[in-house]
């Protein structure tokens, strides 16, 4: 009875420990999608597609995957086309 408990209080400090690890590894990763899409010219809302089974995943990989837009955009100027610091 008492390996009952002990388990229940170890997967509990298991899944809380694997929330935190989503949470620190998911949050960076959402921030640089949204900062490709907006290298791409478009929102970032549009991270939302992945909530879609298979195919959103897919198209979020396609959309991130494009090349840059020449010149600036709504979002800022091309990081590909920014001088370098000297």
């Amino acid at each position: 009875m008492l390996g009952g408990i002990g388990v229940a209080t170890h997967s509990s400090a298991l899944l809380s420990g694997v929330g935190i690890a989503v949470l620190v590894l998911l949050l960076p990763t959402w921030g640089v999608a949204v900062r490709r899409l907006h290298d791409t010219g478009r929102s970032g809302w549009g991270i939302f597609i992945h909530l879609v089974p298979t195919i959103g995943a897919i198209v979020l990989l396609v959309l991130c995957s494009a090349g840059s837009k020449a010149g600036a955009n709504k979002y800022g100027p091309n990081p590909k086309e920014a001088r370098a610091l000297a």
